[in-house]
């Protein structure tokens, strides 16, 4: 069975340039064109393609509103966009609105092929430029955001930490790690400052939670 495109694209040439293309292709049948963002959510309704090949920036309505038209009346319909905007405000833009796939422009046509076969199977495609673009801003947010075990206590907080919730008292911890109880006393009243709790139960969810300890020393609560 074929896979029916629409394709959405204000420049005439890029349209007529893709439909030679991808008639070519034994799986692929184009069953319209669309010079704007209002005429793909016309043409979408009247031909139900499977996907819809959406440029970003075109008159009237832009790629974006149009795509999150089309998913809200018919959500079978996939979209890939196809855009020479790699930047993460229009990726993360057409996501939000649905898209099932985001490719630059400059891609050779064989990545674009794919992609809409990737589409078509239900999965989502983004440029590998796109995809790192992403994985980057998520890692710095991540790190800006991180409440783990991990970033906000340090080493010698999380040795301590699992030891306690293991069951340790002061002294045994302290003989341990080769401390005066004190010293020990003291990483607790700043592990319980950072963490906001107040007793040693408290902890021991913590420590579970973060994968500093096993439920089998539940016992400590």
């Amino acid at each position: 069975m074929s896979i029916r495109i629409l394709l959405a694209d204000d420049h005439n040439l890029v349209r007529q340039g893709l439909r030679a293309m991808l008639e070519k292709q034994a799986d692929i049948e184009i069953v319209a064109e669309a010079a704007d963002g209002q005429s793909a959510l016309n043409l979408a309704e009247e031909t139900m393609p499977d996907i819809i090949i959406m440029d970003i920036s075109m008159p009237g309505l832009n790629g974006i509103e149009a795509t999150q038209k089309i998913i809200n009346e018919n959500p079978k319909i996939k979209v890939l966009a196809l855009s020479m905007y790699e930047d993460k405000r229009f990726v993360t833009a057409m996501l939000c609105a649905g898209a099932s796939g985001y490719i630059l422009k400059d891609r050779a046509f064989d990545e674009l092929v794919h992609a809409i076969h990737t589409v078509s199977m239900g999965h989502t495609y983004l440029d590998p430029v796109v995809a790192d673009t992403l994985v980057i801003e998520y890692v710095y947010q991540a790190k800006e955001t991180d409440q783990s075990a991990f970033s906000v206590l340090t080493e010698r907080e999380r040795e301590v930490l699992q030891l306690l919730s293991e069951g340790k008292t002061i002294r045994e911890i302290a003989f341990q790690l080769s401390l005066s109880a004190k010293t020990i006393e003291t990483h607790r009243e700043k592990i319980m400052a950072k963490l906001n709790t107040h007793c040693l139960a408290d902890l021991v969810k913590y420590a579970i939670q973060e994968g500093l300890t096993s439920l089998n020393f539940s016992h400590a609560v």
